[in-house]
């Protein structure tokens, strides 16, 4: 089988998609491809597609759903589908897991790649953390199961895959910071910053960047920005740490040179912590 829920959900058994157009069976799908190798509990299921308001047909309702999609497994993998469907979609004590093998499913390999960079990152192989969180970045298709509803529970799982997504690519800058590429990230950290327009980090880098190639009058007037922003919707103040790289720019402080954050290898607004 292959599997991707980074995107669009897919899930092709013999080269032939299995996804159900029917919105409550695709999430059901969804949540299983999500959970993948891991026994799925049946008022698990059922909270995700009826929350709080779970009918008294819920348990055969459900039931009725995995036999659909047992059928759709079935048809894709020909003569004897049934009882391979039903080792792919299996019932186990109290629940349903869909069986994969390794590498199957999209967001285990996203796992695996930000585990290689994160420990190349720890033993201060900048270069390699970069290329590894770019290979896990490109993983990605798109939001999360963009074209699925979600419920209660795929909500939380794909809140958590954007965050951590986004705290990824976040880790890519910095390495990326730390090898002098400040002047090729300006672009893509002028869109982030854009797109995420009250993200301390991300601003924290652009100022960096901007500092490093020759520009502190934008990197301040990137501070401005932000701290406009967080002003008038949220009524607060900019981060002490942020506050400080801005006297940090204001000053030409050592502590944003290049060579200092390479020694020190610590992200930038880390740099100005209490």
């Amino acid at each position: 089988m292959d599997i991707k829920v980074l995107g669009p959900l897919s899930v092709d058994a013999c080269g032939q998609s299995v996804v159900p157009t029917a919105g409550k069976p695709r999430q059901i799908l969804a949540l299983l491809s999500v959970y993948a190798n891991q026994m799925l509990p049946v008022p698990t299921l059922m909270e995700e597609i009826w929350g709080a308001d779970m009918p008294r047909s819920a348990l055969t309702t459900l039931q009725t759903y995995i036999l659909q999609l047992r059928r759709r497994l079935a048809a894709a993998y020909g003569p004897r589908g049934a009882d391979a469907a039903k080792d792919v979609l299996a019932t186990r004590y109290g629940g349903y897991v869909l069986e994969t093998e390794p590498g199957a499913v999209d967001v285990h390999e996203y796992d695996r790649l930000v585990a290689a960079g994160q420990d190349a990152l720890e033993a201060g192989d900048d270069a390699e953390a970069s290329l590894l969180f770019r290979q896990a970045l490109a993983v990605w298709r798109g939001p999360a199961l963009v074209d699925v509803r979600v419920g209660p529970v795929l909500e939380i799982e794909v809140a958590r895959l954007e965050e951590s997504r986004l705290g990824i690519l976040e880790r890519r800058i910095e390495a990326d910071l730390r090898l002098g590429r400040h002047a090729e990230l300006l672009t893509e950290l002028t869109e982030l910053t854009a797109r995420h327009p009250l993200h301390e980090g991300l601003h924290a880098q652009c100022m960096a960047a901007l500092y490093r190639a020759g520009r502190p009058w934008q990197a301040l007037e990137v501070y401005q920005g932000l701290r406009g922003r967080l002003v008038e919707e949220l009524g607060l103040e900019p981060s002490p740490r942020l506050q400080k790289l801005q006297q940090a720019v204001l000053a030409s402080d050592p502590a944003l040179d290049l060579e200092l954050c390479e020694r020190l290898r610590r992200p930038v607004l880390d740099l100005f912590a209490a």
